[in-house]
């Protein structure tokens, strides 16, 4: 059974769409010549935080509202997007947002979150020590945990799998990014609503294995480290819920390195013009090492994000890798 049915997820897009538009999803030919198949985009860095998370913060928020109406605010912590789609929708409506990001954390992510209404707040070595650090703060306050993945917040992001697929119905496979996992989780669920046979392959980095690990696994497995330059995927410990959906309704999950991210992020500059952070590049990376076995077919790449840091993009533009 699919986590939600068409009507309830039909139901948070409408509710998404009072706050933002829709994202556009293009095929371009440069991008079809250079892989050897038909590619769709789907465009989330279109979206007013340039990245997907977006879309959750909207239905999440609205959730609490009418579930919890005399919260005062969230507690929650991010590598960035997430933050940004929490900050916006809580100081939308009237609340504060701490959002708490590990020590090294994007600058310029930083900076978004905190025009968006959010008090960042520096904790531990990586993502997953500040998560721990924002759910204690969370109950210290009385504020309302956020926790990387929820039923509402794949109800909201859902919503760009269901443009997606009515764009395009006839995909072969889609290649998504991993995180904590809400974005392949709504693409499986919005796949299983509506009774596609689409293939949907979960792409993670080579130095943040821990989804990749689980799922070959058959149960979870953390990493002790998660050291990619692309944040949107620098997760040790995979989230059970998550796993539960993706481990039944993935095909495979592939890995790639910070090498191919980079190399995926010039090949959308140089056949698109669309800037990619790491995260938003990888679904390409994958495809592009899984090109032979994609060749000839329609398939769908994930841009889940454009919210690169400028030094970083410069030096993968000047051919290099960006350090960690």
């Amino acid at each position: 059974m699919p986590l939600f049915n068409r009507t309830e997820l039909e139901a948070a897009a409408a509710l998404v769409y009072d706050h933002m538009s829709p994202t556009p999803q293009y095929t371009w030919p440069l991008l079809n010549a250079a892989i050897g198949a038909e590619v769709w985009v789907k465009h989330e860095n279109h979206g007013p935080t340039g990245a997907f998370k977006v879309r959750g913060g909207i239905t999440y928020i609205d959730w609490l509202q009418r579930t919890q109406p005399s919260i005062r605010g969230i507690c929650t912590a991010t590598r960035g997007n997430h933050g940004q789609s929490q900050a916006r929708a809580a100081t939308a409506a009237g609340m504060i947002a701490k959002i708490y990001v590990p020590e090294g954390n994007s600058s310029e992510k930083n900076a978004a979150m905190a025009a968006f209404g959010g008090e960042v707040i520096v904790h531990g070595d990586d993502f997953d020590v500040a998560r721990v650090e924002a759910m204690r703060v969370a109950e210290d306050e009385g504020l309302a945990p956020v926790p990387p993945f929820h039923p509402e917040l794949v109800r909201g992001v859902s919503s760009y799998a269901l443009e997606f697929f009515a764009a395009a119905p006839a995909l072969d496979t889609v290649y998504v990014p991993i995180g904590c996992g809400s974005g392949i989780c709504s693409v499986i669920t919005v796949r299983d609503a509506l009774g596609l046979k689409t293939k949907i392959v979960g792409v993670v980095s080579t130095e943040a294995q821990a989804a990749k690990l689980s799922f070959e696994a058959g149960r979870l497995i953390e990493t002790n480290t998660a050291k990619t330059f692309a944040d949107g995927m620098a997760v040790r410990i995979p989230v059970q819920e998550a796993f539960d959906i993706y481990s039944r309704g993935a095909e495979r999950i592939v890995a790639v390195s910070d090498a191919e991210v980079a190399d995926a992020i010039r090949t959308y500059y140089r056949c698109t013009h669309n800037v990619a952070e790491g995260a938003g590049a990888a679904p390409l990376a994958a495809l592009m090492q899984e090109c032979d076995v994609m060749r000839g077919k329609q398939v769908g790449v994930i841009h889940c994000g454009g919210n690169i840091d400028t030094e970083q993009f410069v030096t993968v533009l000047n051919g290099a890798v960006p350090e960690v």
